[in-house]
C-alpha cells in the first residue's frame, strides 16, 4: 500500500515512515526536502498520486500566534483538496492532547482547527493526540529559565517517546479510519515541576527547578489536566523517561 507521510523527513516522520517500509509498505516521504511543500501545494498532485492513506506529521516552522494558525489552516486544506482528488481513502494527521480544551493557547487553537477541517472533509479520518515528547524535555526547559532557575507549573504531565508516538501513527495508519481521535501518552504521570527536578538532576544540569503556578506553557498558565488524556482508552507507551534518557546521547 503506498502511504504519503506529509513531514516525513522530521522527527516523528521519518521514524514513521521505517515502521511502515518495515511493514513492507510503500512509505513516500513528503516534505519541502524533497520537493513536495503542503503549504504552497507544490508537489501535492504528484506525490499523492496512487496513494491510499496520507499521514500528516508537518509542523510549522513559527510558533507565532497568527503565523501556526495560517500553516495549520492552509496545508490541510490544501492537503484534503489534493487527497480528494486523488482518491486517498484515509487521512491521518498527528495532532496534541489538549487540543479542544485550551482555546487560549494559540498552538492549541491552530491545531483545532485543523482538526475541524479534517473531520468536515469528506475523506475518513483519524487524528493521533500525542502528549509531549520526551525529545523536546530540554528545549522545555530552556524555554522556562529565568536567570539560574526553571520555572515549572505544579501541573500533570505525561510525556511520551518519540518511536512509541511512530508506532502508534503507523498503527493507525494501516487500519480502517478511526474517524474521530486516539491518545497516546508515556506510561508515568508525574507533577511537571517534578519531573523537570529530575531530568535536571539527571542531566548534570545545575539549574534549580522552582515550582511557579504561574509559570506559562505556550504563552498561557495551565490547569491540572491540560498536558494529559482525559479518556480512560488512551494509549500508553512503554518506555519511561529515565530508561529513554540512558539509550540516548542526551544527557
Amino acid at each position: 500500500m503506498k502511504i504519503v507521510v506529509i513531514g516525513g523527513t522530521g522527527l516523528i516522520g521519518s521514524k514513521v515512515v521505517t515502521r511502515l517500509g518495515e511493514r513492507g509498505h510503500e512509505a513516500v516521504p513528503a516534505s519541502p526536502n524533497t520537493g513536495v511543500n503542503a503549504l504552497t501545494g507544490a508537489g501535492l498532485d504528484e506525490a499523492l498520486a496512487g496513494a491510499s492513506v496520507v499521514v500528516d506529521v508537518s509542523n510549522s516552522p513559527s510558533f507565532e500566534e497568527a503565523a501556526v494558525l495560517e500553516f495549520f489552516e492552509t496545508s490541510t486544506r490544501n492537503l484534503l483538496a489534493a487527497e480528494e482528488a486523488a482518491g486517498v481513502g484515509h487521512h491521518v494527521a498527528l495532532s496534541i492532547v489538549g487540543t479542544r480544551r485550551r482555546h487560549d493557547i494559540g498552538y492549541f487553537r491552530a491545531k483545532a482547527a485543523q482538526e475541524k477541517l479534517i473531520e468536515d472533509a469528506p475523506i475518513p479520518f483519524s487524528i493521533v493526540h500525542a502528549t509531549q515528547f520526551f525529545e523536546f524535555a530540554r528545549q522545555i526547559a530552556d524555554g522556562a529559565t529565568d536567570g539560574g532557575t526553571v520555572r515549572m507549573p505544579p501541573v500533570l504531565f505525561q510525556p511520551v517517546a518519540g518511536d512509541e508516538v511512530a508506532g502508534t501513527v503507523a498503527d493507525v495508519a494501516v487500519g480502517a479510519p478511526l474517524n474521530g481521535p486516539v491518545e497516546i501518552a508515556g506510561p508515568e504521570r508525574v507533577r511537571m515541576d517534578e519531573f523537570f527536578r529530575d531530568a535536571l538532576a539527571a542531566w548534570h544540569d545545575p539549574r534549580e527547578v522552582v515550582t511557579d503556578p504561574h509559570a506559562q506553557y505556550f504563552g498561557a498558565e495551565l490547569d491540572e489536566h491540560t498536558l494529559v488524556p482525559v479518556d480512560d482508552g488512551a494509549r500508553l507507551g512503554a518506555l519511561k523517561y529515565a530508561d529513554w534518557l540512558a539509550g540516548t546521547d542526551a544527557v
